[in-house]
């Protein structure tokens, strides 16, 4: 059972790498906001309390894989690996520089910590496969994590992979849909609903698991329920916020999907977030 103050330090950790996410694309002058801060506590909870990894040995054989399909999401990654020691936190703010390995999106030649290169989206659920499918072929441990978005899932490419997952029980894959109800034009049920989700994925022989994206017990109440299931995936669906910590970006794909925040929107932004850790 986790402890309180546990969750209060992985809360502390989230808000902190929230603070990052804003700080690095306002110092970008682009970059994608809303999706990033949406993912935050997810993503927290991955490296600072679920996955097996090691800053010092990135390569290690028997480390747990991540691969952020939504690579757009880039910074909240980027953010995480800084914190765990992969990179130096001050290298965040060269984030869409010239010569910077902090690229607008995920390149795994050009850090240590990234498992797939991602971007054009659709495709990260099928090299999770891969991975997954590999330690079962090595007779190795190891989990494979995969976070999905729920534009993304209007992919075809997602539903192929997701077929491909259960035909092959790959119950050392664990894929999570950043549910946060919008993509760059809209509402998602708007676009082109994804819904029943939950129905999609079980059936394609998938365990599903529904939880709240933003609470850190819920968080982690799904990823240890989906290490007990055996000759299956897992979907974790976790209803977030686009934009989560940040009132005026929340919910606003229009300004906040892909656009950075001014200065002075960036100095709001970082007063919220302080009010926020000291509650």
């Amino acid at each position: 059972m986790i402890s309180g103050d546990k969750i209060k330090e992985i809360e502390s950790l989230a808000l902190r790498i929230r603070k990052h996410i804003i700080e690095m694309i306002c110092a970008a002058g682009s970059g994608h906001p809303g999706g990033s801060l949406s993912a935050a506590d997810i993503i927290t909870v991955l490296y600072f309390y679920k996955m097996k990894h090691n800053p010092k040995e990135p390569n290690w054989p028997d480390r747990d894989r991540f691969v952020m399909s939504k690579g757009h999401a880039a910074p909240v990654l980027y953010s995480a690996l800084a914190e765990a020691g992969y990179f130096p936190i001050s290298y965040l703010k060269t984030l869409r520089s010239v010569g910077s390995s902090l690229q607008g999106h995920i390149d795994m030649l050009s850090l240590p910590g990234i498992e797939m290169s991602t971007g054009s989206l659709g495709q990260g659920l099928s090299a999770a496969n891969g991975m997954a499918l590999a330690g079962k072929l090595d007779k190795k441990n190891y989990r494979v994590y995969c976070m999905i978005g729920d534009g993304e899932s209007q992919e075809g490419q997602i539903w192929e992979a997701a077929m491909t997952s259960g035909h092959r029980k790959l119950d050392n894959l664990t894929a999570i849909l950043d549910n946060n109800k919008y993509q760059i034009d809209g509402k998602v049920e708007d676009i082109k609903g994804i819904e029943p989700i939950e129905d999609k994925f079980k059936a394609f022989r998938w365990n599903v698991i529904k939880c709240s994206g933003h609470d850190i017990k819920s968080i982690i109440s799904a990823f240890e329920e989906a290490e007990k299931t055996k000759n299956k995936p897992t979907m974790i669906i976790a209803d977030t916020i686009k934009g989560k910590g940040v009132s005026f970006m929340e919910a606003n794909p229009k300004d906040f999907h892909g656009r950075a925040p001014t200065k002075e929107e960036k100095q709001t932004a970082i007063e919220a977030l302080c009010k926020l850790e000291n509650l």
